[in-house]
């Protein structure tokens, strides 16, 4: 799954291997808790569950199970490149990456040249070209939506 990502330099993908085992052992714990902590633990359990499926990195919000079998690939999937790729602006992982370390790209009104940046769900609409991009020019052409104003630009 990390040689698909495109994860780059081991330092990079050494902080992958993190969060997804701290949030195993924090489901781990939360499970385990008594009986006598039962409301605290629904508390818990569910604001783990709402702050993963805000990232995206679960799909339901039903149950701790699913945190107990989260992976580094699912981290690895809410990258920059990978989101490139699947919303169709990129063919493939190698050129997603491209795009995004020469400031082709955008998120929100941020340019981003970290590959590496992990984008939540509510933030995932908002993946654009930077205005000034050759690329969102050659895509304006080539769907032939390119207006007058924009070639004087």
């Amino acid at each position: 799954a990390m040689r698909r990502a495109r994860g780059g330099a081991a330092a990079s993908r050494a902080g992958l291997y993190l969060p997804p085992s701290a949030v195993r052992a924090l489901a781990r714990r939360l499970r385990d808790l008594g009986p006598a902590s039962a409301a605290f633990r629904a508390r818990c359990a569910a604001a783990l569950l709402e702050k993963l499926h805000g990232l995206g990195l679960v799909n339901s919000r039903q149950s701790l199970a699913v945190c107990e079998s989260l992976s580094a690939a699912a981290f690895c999937r809410r990258r920059l490149p990978c989101l490139l790729v699947k919303l169709r602006m990129a063919q493939n992982l190698r050129h997603a990456v491209t795009f995004v370390e020469q400031g082709h790209v955008r998120v929100g009104p941020e340019v981003v040249t970290d590959p590496a940046l992990l984008v939540p769900r509510a933030v995932e609409d908002f993946i654009t070209w930077v205005d000034a991009s050759r690329l969102r020019q050659k895509v304006l052409d080539y769907n032939q939506e390119r207006d007058d104003f924009d070639l004087a630009a």
